[in-house]
Order: C-alpha cells, then sequence, then structure tokens
C-alpha cells in the first residue's frame, strides 16, 4: 500500500489571536500574539487547508527528540509528520491497514517520556516513527514550482514562486538558550512534574507537555 501525498504550496508567519483592549481598563493589553507560521496544504484528496504551527514546537522538538537545532530541514520534516503518528492506544488505529503496520514496525521504541534513554537512542526512535509515517501512512512533499507558479498567475499575483514553498521557514535558526530551556522542561515531566496552565502566560502556545501521557515510574 502506497502512502498518500499531501503537497506544500506556500507559507507565511503570522500570530496568535490577541486583544488589545481590555474592558475594564483604559490600557492596552498585549495578550498573546505569539509568533506561528500558516502552511497551505493540499491533500491526497485535493482538499485544500491551512495547518498552523507555532514557532515554539520547533524549540520543543529538538528538545523533546535530541534533535540537532541547528538542522532545521530534519525538525521541519518532523513537525509536518508528527501529527500523523498513530497511538498505539487508539483501538481504530489498528483497523487501518496504514496505521497498524506503522505501530508494528515503531512498536517497542522508547518515546518522549520514557525514562533513562539517551538523547541519541530518543532521536532514532523519533525518526523512525517519521520514517514509518512516510513509508506507510503520509508522506508531505513540496508541490512542484511550475504548479505554484501558475497557482500564482491564476490569481493575479506578481510574486515568483520560490525554489521551496517552506524556504522562509528552513532559514530559521533557533535560539539555543531557549531549546535549552525546553530541555530542562522536558527533563523536568520526565521525572514526574506536572504542568499547570494557570502559570503559562495568557493565549500562548502551552507546548507539548500537556498532550503527553503520564510518564512511567522510575525502575
Amino acid at each position: 500500500m502506497n502512502p498518500q501525498v499531501w503537497t506544500v504550496w506556500d507559507c507565511e508567519l503570522g500570530y496568535s489571536r490577541t486583544s488589545m483592549s481590555d474592558a475594564t481598563a483604559d490600557l492596552a493589553r498585549p495578550d498573546g500574539a505569539e509568533p506561528k507560521w500558516l502552511i497551505y496544504e493540499v491533500d491526497a484528496g485535493g482538499r485544500t487547508g491551512v495547518g498552523e504551527v507555532p514557532h515554539s514546537l520547533f524549540e520543543w522538538q529538538a528538545a523533546a527528540h535530541g534533535l540537532d537545532p541547528d538542522d532545521m530541514d530534519t525538525i521541519l520534516d518532523s513537525v509536518l509528520h508528527l501529527r500523523f503518528i498513530p497511538s498505539p492506544h487508539d483501538a481504530l488505529a489498528w483497523t487501518n491497514p496504514a496505521m497498524a503496520k506503522v505501530l508494528e514496525q515503531t512498536d517497542g521504541l522508547p518515546d518522549v517520556l520514557t525514562p533513562g534513554v539517551s538523547d541519541a537512542t530518543r532521536r532514532e526512535a523519533h525518526l523512525a516513527r517519521i520514517g514509518a509515517v512516510k513509508q506507510h501512512l503520509v508522506r508531505v512533499e513540496a508541490a512542484p514550482r511550475a504548479d505554484r507558479q501558475a497557482a500564482l498567475q491564476f490569481i493575479g499575483s506578481r510574486r515568483v514562486a520560490p525554489a521551496h514553498p517552506l524556504g522562509p521557514m528552513r532559514q530559521i535558526r533557533l535560539d539555543p538558550h531557549r531549546v535549552q530551556s525546553r530541555k530542562l522542561a522536558v527533563e523536568w515531566r520526565r521525572g514526574g512534574g506536572r504542568p499547570d496552565a494557570t502559570r503559562k502566560p495568557p493565549s500562548t502556545f502551552l507546548g507539548p507537555m500537556y498532550a503527553w501521557p503520564e510518564p512511567p515510574p522510575a525502575v
């Protein structure tokens, strides 16, 4: 069974929603406004959509999976395919032949919260999951440049299609200090720490720690 092919056509940088006014005060209150990338995609069925990627997710990916913060191509590839990794705890995933192949191929690999695992082993496990998704389930690719240029001409745009639709994202340079702070947070979570949503700035991205399950007990 061949994987579905999703194509990426363009990207732009935006910000999370924010209210610049407060009904109880005369002063403007910046609330949120976190950098967020928008990725314009077409799925295997020809349906268009816009994916939203908080900029901080790149930092979390590097920190949680031991990825090189300077290797944006690998981090971006991870971000594009992360959503398609099936959960072994999802009973319906096992009824889907493609998802079942991914789960079987990655069975037993350590996850982001497995204790006592080196960064190298955790990185290999994560990349193996991404590779299995691309092999059996979904592969996200850049749309051909000629097609992207034709689309721009169709809508009357004078833009010239770039060599790669995610060019601006591939040029991102992550702050190593911010990545290290995420890594400390991940290690704290692995040790049993519990995130507290009341301690975050309003309207900001919580980070993947809120979606992770409870870490297994230390052996």
